[in-house]
């Protein structure tokens, strides 16, 4: 038997693969790896797709320097600036990608974390998508705390967004207005103010496949339950607007290691997927079982009415997830 079966049999029978194990996966024959990957989700997932939509609900100016976001005021990128939207505006969205097929719909805001003033706008917008649609909501708002994660709760979100990008060692290389503890301290406040998590990274930003592992047994200690995994899109006038976009044979396997280690979560494929040549469909075969549709923050994406008409295509039933 050879090394990708035996890995994968361990984690179908409940053991865990270490990083030693891992490591080996990234110079496993790619479709031995992706297909046993599937199998993984197969077995232990089913075939749900979670899928997600999300709006920009305040867009730019952003404190925080993370070399890979349009939204950073220290960098001269060419996006729309907005303070957080009103409640019709975001409800609007929500309705409609409600009836286009998604699951869950997420508000996600710039800087670095919402003051106490948006926080409150951001439950009563909350409270009116709850009363209007049957959607599960995720907020994506910065470095907030137990606190402020215990009001968004009680208005109805279920889920907070907060990625960790990339490993502890590279992350200095990524930001350095913040820091990797900072990004973990808020992952603590949220469960402990019982919301579940979401929480991925970025690739493509320079990093070796050491740190993609690393990131994602970081997340592992979290009982994640939604892990998006973003393909860098460079962008004009961000220090990594000249990084080389990663291949699909590239981001299939990195897709399939991380079901190797989260074996149970929602590999969620997130920003970038445009930039792939299938749209993410081998992902999809390769052991991700979740995305975000429709456009991205400053981005184009896919449109929900194609992407659903591919998850059909590829037998998945789109409904929530639940690890």
């Amino acid at each position: 038997m050879d090394e990708v079966a035996s890995y994968k049999n361990k984690i179908l029978h409940g053991e865990r693969i270490h990083r030693v194990d891992a490591l080996r996966l990234a110079d496993a024959n790619l479709k031995s790896l992706c297909s046993a990957a599937n199998e993984i989700r197969e077995r232990l997932c089913g075939s749900t797709f979670d899928l997600c939509s999300i709006i920009n609900a305040k867009s730019g100016r952003c404190s925080e320097n993370c070399k890979y976001c349009s939204q950073s005021a220290c960098y001269h990128t060419q996006i729309s600036l907005y303070p957080l939207l009103d409640t019709k505006q975001i409800l609007e969205k929500a309705i409609h990608d409600n009836t286009q097929g998604v699951v869950r719909f997420s508000l996600v805001t710039s800087g670095r974390k919402l003051n106490e003033e948006e926080i409150d706008r951001m439950c009563q917008t909350v409270r009116t998508i709850k009363h209007e649609t049957h959607l599960e909501i995720c907020v994506s708002g910065g470095l907030l705390t137990e606190s402020n994660f215990k009001k968004l709760k009680e208005a109805g979100v279920s889920r907070i967004h907060n990625n960790l990008e990339t490993s502890e060692k590279n992350f200095p290389n990524v930001c350095t207005t913040h820091t990797y503890q900072d990004k973990i301290s808020t992952l603590k406040a949220a469960q402990r103010a019982g919301l579940s998590v979401c929480c991925g990274g970025i690739v493509g930003l320079g990093e070796n496949m050491e740190d993609r592992i690393d990131m994602f047994l970081s997340i592992g200690e979290f009982n994640v339950q939604s892990v998006p995994i973003n393909l860098l899109n460079p962008i004009p006038g961000t220090p990594y607007e000249h990084n080389k976009i990663l291949t699909n044979d590239e981001m299939c396997r990195i897709i399939a290691i991380a079901r190797f280690l989260l074996p149970k979560a929602s590999i969620r494929m997130a920003g970038g997927r445009r930039l792939l040549p299938d749209n993410g469909r081998q992902c999809f075969l390769s052991g991700a079982n979740a995305a975000v549709s429709g456009d991205m923050l400053t981005t184009r994406g896919t449109a929900i009415e194609q992407d659903v008409k591919m998850l059909t295509e590829l037998g998945f039933t789109i409904a929530l997830h639940h690890v």
